[in-house]
């Protein structure tokens, strides 16, 4: 077993980590007063990308990206989970499942996402429908040759910059022995599409600048061009994107953690009560101890889930492994650096308060802890009859 990364891996680390330290951190403070980024900002950190050869590392060769490995890309994810999400989205690693694209939509969606021509976003939650995805009401029908689509999705991220999103619209409806069950296709909808809103979403206090959209459907017809992949075939889809994300959020939480143990790591050092450093005291020396062994145990659980996946091995349950105890890692350290920083970690002076209001929301989206928890067990209860 060899646990050391290869001379190119260190290089990526190196690189994306001082990208996100010089093109990042210096405007983050920004973003956060305002929650906005600055006109312009974002395209130049694309371009700035693009020219450092990482844009759309996440995608194959043969249609223009990187190539990188699932190990290479997660150190990617882990290092830009260090700097502000609102404008390490800029950074642009397009949905994976737009390879499932064929003829025309190749050239209309694919290849000019993986050039940075145009951004995608995903569309998935609904009001009603959250981790219950079967539970969706935003639906398609046919009228001729088309879909007619009517609902509404909410919750979704990036749709500000989007050109266009993956959406995922119930297509029919299924009678099984546990009951109805929703038939799931996936469609690329093109802003300004006829029938088509994007609207202001809700005010987040995690990740202020990263906006969510709610994406109206008012008689929106598409043509079967549109259908991404199979139709009725999107809860397929669907599974295989979700590999991506989970492993991304563990990914960024365990650099979003390992920058905020800086930051308690050296005010445990500096900071001097009752004549000596706070670090020496076992209150917070233990503290600090406690962290940095979940930090490597998160890191370490997120890469073994990417190296199955390189390895064409099974990867659900670890990937779930990972995606909830990296989370759940996060909280802990960002409270636990507040605790260290007392009174001053709630105060707009440290980015402490923003780590730990950041992190909150690591645990809900792409799969709450408790659907975690819940494939974790299945994976295991199953082969056992239970």
């Amino acid at each position: 077993m060899h646990f050391g990364l290869s001379d190119e891996q260190e290089m990526i680390v190196s690189t994306v980590r001082s990208f996100v330290e010089n093109e990042i951190y210096p405007h983050e403070a920004e973003v956060e007063r305002t929650g906005e980024v600055p006109n312009g900002l974002g395209e130049a950190i694309k371009q700035k990308v693009i020219d450092l050869g990482f844009y759309a590392c996440n995608f194959p060769e043969s249609v223009g990206g990187a190539g990188l490995s699932h190990v290479d890309f997660t150190l990617v994810e882990r290092e830009l989970g260090r700097g502000s999400m609102a404008l390490t989205h800029f950074f642009g690693r397009p949905q994976n499942i737009l390879m499932a694209c064929e003829g025309e939509q190749r050239e209309r969606y694919l290849l000019p996402a993986v050039r940075g021509e145009r951004m995608d976003a995903l569309a998935m939650t609904e009001p009603g429908a959250g981790s219950d995805v079967r539970s969706m009401k935003c639906s398609a029908v046919r009228d001729g040759g088309d879909w007619v689509i009517n609902g509404s999705k909410h919750f979704i991220s990036g749709a500000d910059h989007a050109d266009f999103f993956i959406v995922f619209i119930a297509t029919g409806e299924d009678d099984t022995p546990k009951g109805p069950k929703k038939r799931i296709t996936t469609f690329l909808v093109d802003r300004g599409t006829p029938g088509f809103e994007v609207r202001d979403g809700y005010n987040s206090v995690s990740h202020r600048g990263y906006k969510n959209c709610i994406l109206d459907f008012d008689d929106c017809r598409l043509p079967d061009a549109q259908v991404l992949g199979e139709v009725d075939g999107g809860f397929a889809v669907m599974n295989e994107w979700l590999y991506a994300t989970r492993i991304t959020v563990a990914a960024f939480s365990v650099g979003r953690a390992r920058r905020c143990f800086d930051y308690a790591l050296n005010y445990a050092a500096e900071r001097k009560q009752f004549g000596q450093q706070i670090g020496k005291f076992q209150g917070v020396g233990f503290q600090i101890a406690d962290m940095i062994t979940e930090i490597d145990a998160a890191d370490w659980l997120t890469l073994a889930a990417a190296w199955r996946l390189d390895q064409g091995l099974p990867a659900n349950r670890e990937i779930a492994s990972a995606k909830v105890y990296a989370s759940e890692t996060l909280a802990r350290v960002t409270d636990a650096t507040l605790q260290i920083y007392g009174g001053m970690g709630l105060m707009d002076d440290f980015p402490i308060e923003r780590f730990w209001r950041d992190a909150r929301v690591e645990r809900i989206w792409d799969g709450t802890s408790e659907i975690q928890r819940h494939i974790i067990a299945r994976d295991l209860l199953r082969p056992l009859g239970a």
